[in-house]
């Protein structure tokens, strides 16, 4: 105990001096591993750019997968809204000239039937057969609409052709999505909860979070009474996920996927708050900060989780097996999120506060004691194993999602103020 109180002291004061060193209003964000993951290819006579999907310790030589490939959607969709987002705070040149290429790429990845592939091969042809890469309404085709909508409401200012061509690419998703809207709400039972079938996959509400941040967008854009319906039919689908019972650790949790809940990927408040900017349904907002007082809350407490998975039996939750690992960047963006959007909903400092706590997990406040970001390099470790045990690999995602985090806390006052103290 002495050994992780001193290490824990040691880590502090390391953080406390480089702050000091760099004035005490400054978070410095550095983009040169992201930087180094990213990579411009030409196909078919067309510049584009992609995200190196892994990047191994010591060395951090780029690793490509051998059924799936080099890059992805996936990470490049996020990396493009990593670098509008950096090009609206710093408004640096290169970063948006790093987000039309990758978007660039996002628009080579559409298919025929207007879902996106996922990924592609070394040789940049597109791998159109594994199963986390088929063009389908997906976690990729999700992502790839957040990506495109957000970054078109840019180059409707600044290059109305480009903007015209990720309209059309937009308008091209949003037709198939259309045509694979339920047209039946029906529940079903499982591990003695009633779960709604109608979300994608039937119980994804983890990745319906992802897709109504898209639809949100699109709907500011067009008023489109379709999508507006849609919206509120899943929104409803969500909040029937929420496991309600405070007598239960989990209390206020959002589940993913049928009884499951895992922490990477937990956007469903955060989109949550955003559909409540159109809907004005009080039930989504209680709804989402009844997570953010219960849950979140507890998380902080707990040390974060990776998952957890549940029954009900004569009306009362139980847990079936939870796991505190891996812990990763991707399970802290979406907490980081959803608090800073409540934080400017409702004007509560706690939220802000609560946020700038989750993303310290990024500088030492995490079961390992470890820092995951290093300042100098950019590089963010892949994940916590255990409390001695971290993974030093720097991937795209873990990167991209911990520069997103860094981002969102510097944007907000209250927020960066915490993160820099020593609270």
């Amino acid at each position: 105990m002495k050994y992780y109180i001193k290490k824990y002291f040691l880590l502090l004061l390391f953080v406390a001096i480089t702050i000091s060193c760099n004035g005490n209003d400054k978070l410095i964000i550095n983009n040169s591993h992201l930087d180094y993951l990213y990579e411009e290819i030409v196909v078919d006579g067309k510049e584009m750019a992609i995200i190196h999907i892994y990047s191994d310790y010591p060395d951090y030589t780029f690793v490509g997968d051998d059924d799936e490939g080099i890059s992805c959607v996936d990470d490049v969709a996020r990396a493009a809204v990593y670098y509008l987002y950096d090009w609206e705070i710093n408004s640096e040149q290169s970063s948006i000239d790093k987000n039309k290429k990758l978007i660039e790429f996002v628009l080579y990845l559409q298919s025929d039937n207007g879902y996106f592939y996922n990924f592609i091969w070394d040789d940049y042809s597109i791998n159109r057969d594994f199963k986390t890469s088929v063009a389908e309404p997906n976690w990729w085709s999700w992502r790839a609409l957040w990506a495109l909508m957000e970054s078109y409401d840019f180059y409707k200012q600044s290059d109305q052709v480009f903007a015209e061509r990720i309209f059309d690419s937009i308008e091209k998703l949003i037709s198939a999505v259309k045509k694979d809207i339920p047209t039946a709400y029906e529940y079903e039972e499982l591990y003695g909860l009633n779960l709604p079938t109608w979300l994608p996959h039937k119980y994804a509400s983890d990745q319906t979070a992802v897709l109504l941040l898209g639809l949100v967008n699109y709907y500011n854009e067009t008023s489109d009474p379709i999508i507006y319906n849609y919206i509120e039919i899943l929104c409803k689908g969500v909040l029937t996920m929420q496991l309600t019972d405070e007598e239960f650790t989990y209390n206020g949790a959002f589940l993913s996927w049928q009884n499951l809940w895992h922490a990477w990927g937990n956007l469903q408040s955060f989109a949550l708050l955003k559909c409540y900017s159109i809907l004005n349904d009080e039930a989504i907002l209680n709804s989402a900060l009844y997570e953010l007082d219960n849950f979140y809350a507890f998380l902080i407490h707990a040390n974060y989780l990776n998952y957890f998975n549940v029954k009900k039996t004569n009306g009362k939750l139980s847990v079936i097996e939870s796991e505190k690992y891996s812990q990763i960047a991707y399970n802290i963006r979406p907490m980081v999120y959803a608090l800073l959007e409540a934080y400017k909903i409702t004007s509560k400092d706690i939220y802000a506060e609560q946020a700038a706590e989750v993303a310290k997990w990024l500088t030492g406040r995490n079961p390992a004691n470890a820092m995951m970001y290093n300042i100098d390099t950019g590089r963010i470790f892949d994940g916590i194993n255990s409390e001695s045990e971290v993974n030093k690999n720097s991937g795209a995602e873990s990167t991209i999602e911990g520069l997103l985090t860094l981002l969102k806390i510097k944007e907000n006052e209250r927020a960066l103020k915490y993160f820099l103290s020593d609270n």
